[in-house]
């Protein structure tokens, strides 16, 4: 494993690692003291609006693969934090996500997950870590719609349903690190009905709502203006709910939410 290129904006610096079998992930250092972690080649949740999984899974990262994007960064990078946020579902490489885990938490750092839950006997577990955060992908309540902009992350009754079981059994400490992700896409699910019904879903769970703007990838999709992004902030809010806003980290030309790809093919900056 070796690092290949690094591109920096104003605000975010990517990096780009090839792996023994030539295969590529990217990472991102962002906020000045955080390093958001790929963990699979390619993604197989299949989101139509993000870059990650247009190609599909290729394989899983190994325990070395994970941890060696940290150990060949740390030395040049003022990191106090992980994200396993970057391509792939942590999820679904949980046996060497959880080894990565419990090494960073050991070298005294914080750990947060974003994840579509899927599979949920394996959030069952996460929920109860000793983890910083924990933002779960809903985009939708509506079934049929979930289903086209996650189309291979499970039952969504079954998310629920665990949801409230687990939940349940958590301080209301720890509850407050738990939200539900929501990207706001025009004319998709940003309708009054589509807020309601995560609204009345977070207020019955008792967590916050991430509610994400989207980064144009080309891919059919458009965000809401500012004014409409406001409009549903305030919206969440008067539920009396904790919502938490994208930062100017996430929507950075380089490096924001849905962006990352594998094998990038452009010329980066050599390191």
């Amino acid at each position: 494993m070796k690092l290949l290129w690094e591109l920096t904006s104003e605000l975010n610096r990517l990096f780009v690692f090839e792996l023994a079998d030539r295969h590529r992930v990217e990472v991102v250092f962002y906020r000045g003291d955080t390093l958001c972690l790929s963990t699979q080649v390619g993604c197989a949740i299949g989101c139509p609006f993000c870059l990650s999984g247009s190609k599909g899974l290729v394989r899983n990262l190994t325990v070395d693969e994970i941890l060696g994007q940290y150990l060949l960064l740390k030395d040049r990078l003022n990191i106090r934090r992980v994200a396993f946020a970057g391509i792939g579902e942590p999820l679904m490489n949980w046996d060497s996500v959880k080894t990565a885990f419990w090494h960073f938490v050991r070298s005294g750092l914080g750990v947060s997950f974003y994840t579509t839950g899927y599979p949920t006997s394996k959030l069952r577990e996460l929920l109860h870590l000793p983890h910083r955060g924990v933002s779960i992908s809903l985009h939708s309540l509506k079934k049929d719609l979930r289903e086209k902009l996650l189309p291979h992350c499970g039952s969504l009754a079954e998310l629920i349903k665990v949801l409230e079981e687990e939940l349940s059994k958590l301080s209301t400490r720890k509850r407050k690190k738990v939200s539900l992700a929501y990207l706001l896409l025009k004319r998709v699910n940003d309708r009054l009905e589509d807020l309601t019904m995560v609204a009345e879903l977070a207020k019955r769970l008792r967590i916050g709502i991430t509610l994400l703007r989207y980064n144009n990838t080309g891919e059919g999709f458009y965000g809401v203006d500012d004014d409409e992004y406001e409009r549903a902030f305030l919206f969440l809010k008067s539920y009396g709910l904790r919502v938490t806003l994208s930062t100017r980290f996430r929507r950075d030309r380089l490096g924001g939410c849905g962006t990352l790809m594998i094998n990038r093919e452009e010329s980066l900056q050599s390191v």
